[in-house]
């Protein structure tokens, strides 16, 4: 089959409800808590999966209509960006995945944010020449970079769009104006949010009740201000948002923040393009495993773990202390080279080839071993590589980020992650959404020893990301699974042992969402808490590895396709849904 991209810069509903850092910093949104049991959705031709039942509803709907599955995922988006803003929305960015089965072709599009033109490298040091508190930050104009996710849908729609623009933005408009209940999850998130929201006078009067305490679960949340934005982008599509009046509203709203006011222009705003850039792929056992290349380092570092658990019986070891040893032991040696290597391919080489290559993922592999730790991998040295030293950039950010994946009748499917980075993201708002605080996904130092850091800010680069939106092939070329997770530089881990478990272990997609998550980040090996996974401390301890056993607060969303239909996976620790016929 063709592996190339665009070249280019009466349905049955069942709604199901789904429900850290290694310096040991909470997770931007603290687990929602597991549902006790998520069966699968199962559906004959075509389904949506995402983080919320409102959003899935509505993508339900377009696909009733006769919508693409590019349809259903923009209707969900505006609908998410309303219902959970503290994850995703148009004020941020978005990875897509998209496979056109009529043509056999897969494109990824690149809606990742950019460093406006007045963003300087050194912007995130203090006085003193070093790096500010992460925490410090994030909140304000200093944070916000030029917002992708509403240019993506645009184009999306353009070239795979099959209903009229304005319908698909439509069910959003109603519950903006009409009002919608504060789920749990979200009234969850502003409470443990709350003293940051009350900084910012439009989150304050949005988020909190007048008196100051959060917002309630079920009280009932308008949304004036995202109407009349809404509005204007059913009349108009992106124009007002990146040349009009909701432009005008972002520029003011950065550079009159009450903390860390910066300059974003309308000609940032005017200048910014969605990149489609060709997918990274790779073969796994008989599958062909496809993700998002640069600027995300999530599709090269789960396609680096699968290369070299490829060398290990993982079926026959299976989901024992032995297999997660193996599979943790990967992870570290794909993320000492995703810290050093992995930036903007604009602005950096990459060696996407190199380190893909089957003989240097050989060589990787022979390092480990299921009997002792390899405390922490330093990188590699890939082929096609250029010769300049580079410094790693090994931080680790706060994400509030959502996935959804949808296939329509026509056999078209889509595997998107969307972000606004930290929860509720730079906490700045304007025209009714939450901007981002994207800027904070570079590395805070731009050098390091006198060697630059890869992933260092610059005007119009876009930061690093860990987004891994994946589509995986039979061998005739056929998708057979889409998958995706929120969760920040741990949504590498997240992704890559749900695969393992589904390619290998013969796991059905909601156990393999919904299992207790391992994964190590080149530092501790981390084992979600309350889960089996906590069982594997004593023998993992035993190796040699240091261990945590935290909280892990993935979103897992997964769609497996078979001759005989679709199965969904929800991850329980949401409040995801699928919806299916």
């Amino acid at each position: 089959m063709p592996w190339r991209s665009a070249g280019f810069t009466a349905l049955g509903l069942l709604l199901l409800p789904g429900a850290a850092l290694a310096d040991d910093r909470p997770p931007p949104e603290l687990p929602s808590g597991r549902s006790a049991a998520t069966p699968a959705v199962t559906a004959g031709r075509q389904m949506i999966v995402t983080a919320n039942p409102l959003a899935t509803e509505a993508g339900r709907d377009v696909l009733a209509k006769g919508g693409s599955a590019v349809d259903a995922m923009i209707a969900a988006q505006f609908v998410l960006n309303l219902v959970e803003p503290q994850s995703s929305g148009i004020g941020g960015g978005a990875f897509l995945l998209h496979w056109n089965a009529e043509a056999g072709e897969l494109t990824s599009f690149d809606g990742r944010e950019t460093a406006p033109a007045a963003a300087i490298p050194d912007r995130f040091l203090g006085p003193d020449g070093q790096p500010m508190p992460f925490t410090d930050a994030v909140p304000g104009g200093h944070s916000v970079g030029v917002p992708g996710t509403l240019a993506l849908l645009e184009l999306a729609h353009r070239l795979h769009g099959w209903l009229p623009w304005a319908e698909l933005v439509a069910p959003a408009i109603r519950l903006a104006e009409k009002g919608f209940p504060i789920s749990p999850r979200l009234a969850g998130a502003i409470a443990d949010s709350r003293t940051g929201l009350a900084e910012f006078p439009e989150a304050r009067a949005y988020f909190l009740q007048e008196d100051g305490p959060p917002r309630a679960a079920g009280s009932v949340l308008r949304n004036p201000a995202f109407t009349r934005t809404l509005r204007r982008i059913a009349a108009a599509g992106s124009a007002p948002f990146y040349q009009g009046a909701i432009g005008e509203e972002i520029v003011a709203a950065v550079a009159g923040a009450a903390r860390n006011p910066a300059t974003l222009t309308m000609q940032d705003l005017a200048d910014y393009r969605v990149v489609l850039r060709d997918p990274v792929c790779r073969p796994y056992r008989v599958y062909r495993v496809c993700g998002m290349g640069p600027p995300s380092s999530g599709g090269i570092a789960v396609l680096q773990i699968l290369g070299l658990l490829e060398h290990f019986d993982m079926a026959g070891l299976g989901p024992t202390a032995d297999g997660m040893q193996v599979l943790v032991e990967a992870s570290k040696l794909a993320f000492a080279d995703r810290n050093l290597y992995l930036a903007d391919s604009d602005f950096i080489q990459v060696p996407v080839r190199g380190l893909l290559d089957q003989a240097y993922l050989t060589a990787r592999a022979q390092g480990i071993a299921l009997d002792r730790s390899i405390a922490k991998a330093e990188a590699g040295n890939p082929p096609w590589r250029e010769a300049t030293l580079l410094a790693p950039d090994e931080s680790d950010k706060l994400p509030g980020t959502s996935q959804l994946v949808v296939v329509d009748a026509a056999g078209n499917a889509v595997s998107m992650t969307t972000t606004i980075e930290s929860g509720f993201g730079s906490r700045l708002m304007a025209g009714g959404f939450l901007l981002n605080n994207e800027l904070t996904d570079f590395a805070f130092a731009p050098e390091e020893n006198g060697r630059p850091v890869a992933n260092r800010l610059e005007p119009g680069k876009r930061p690093r990301s860990s987004m891994a939106p994946t589509i995986v092939f039979d061998r005739a070329g056929a998708p057979v699974l889409l998958i995706g997770s929120p969760g920040g530089s741990q949504i590498i881990g997240y992704v890559a042992q749900a695969l393992v478990a589904i390619l290998d272990w013969g796991m059905d997609p909601q156990a393999a969402v919904a299992m207790g998550h391992v994964l190590s980040r080149n530092g501790p090996v981390e084992l979600e808490a309350d889960t089996e996974a906590a069982d594997f401390e004593a023998a993992l301890r035993a190796r040699g590895q240091e261990v945590q056993v935290k909280p892990l607060n993935s979103g897992l969303h997964a769609i497996r396709l078979s001759p005989t239909g679709l199965e969904s996976g929800v991850d329980p620790r949401r409040e995801g849904a699928a919806a299916g016929e």
